[in-house]
């Protein structure tokens, strides 16, 4: 457990020995199987997930009931639905595990404590809330600016950890075109 913790704790390298303390003292520890859900549609998050080990997908269904993939989390990822953990409002999405996974996670109304007596926990959670904000707004993007080839060869240089973890079903979803379509780009790229 401890493993885990110190592992999370990395990534607040000059956090002051009392926000520190106080953190870890919240921290909670949670195993998941594959298949299982961090959470689903209609739940409300308390809890702000990272990923230590593992592999996650997010996804909604739409009206005709097809899985739509809006994202993956991976080793050193949040796995979450920030503004609906902000907002303490229910999530639209499902969180489920591709692999067994451990997240090391923080209770909302805790965080809340930590920001209002630590100054330099206010930074991290400013420093959270920029990394998971860029990953959605890149996302976005390149359903403005790229076209299919290009955002699967974006996901590829981005996401080379885990392409050979998820299905070419999932994939295409992610990157919002048809399977046939991914195959397709697959095969052309090869050839070249």
């Amino acid at each position: 457990m401890a493993f885990y913790f110190d592992l999370f704790m990395e990534q607040f390298p000059y956090m002051e020995p009392e926000t520190e303390k106080f953190t870890r003292s919240f921290l909670i520890l949670k195993r998941f199987d594959k298949k299982e859900f961090l959470f689903t549609s209609g739940e409300v998050q308390k809890n702000l997930s990272y990923l230590c080990r593992g592999l996650m997908i997010k996804y909604y269904i739409n009206e005709k009931g097809n899985r739509i993939t809006t994202g993956f989390a991976s080793e050193g990822e949040y796995a979450t639905d920030y503004p609906s953990f902000l907002r303490q409002q229910p999530t639209k999405y499902f969180m489920e595990c591709l692999e067994p996974s451990i997240v090391v996670q923080m209770p909302y109304e805790k965080l809340q404590d930590a920001y209002r007596s630590f100054k330099d926990s206010e930074m991290y959670g400013r420093l959270i809330a920029e990394k998971v904000l860029t990953i959605q707004t890149d996302r976005v993007e390149s359903f403005l600016f790229e076209n299919a080839e290009e955002r699967y060869l974006s996901f590829l240089e981005k996401h080379k950890t885990i392409i050979n973890r998820i299905s070419l079903s999932q994939l295409s979803s992610y990157i919002g075109i048809e399977r046939q379509s991914l195959t397709r780009i697959r095969s052309k790229l090869l050839k070249k």
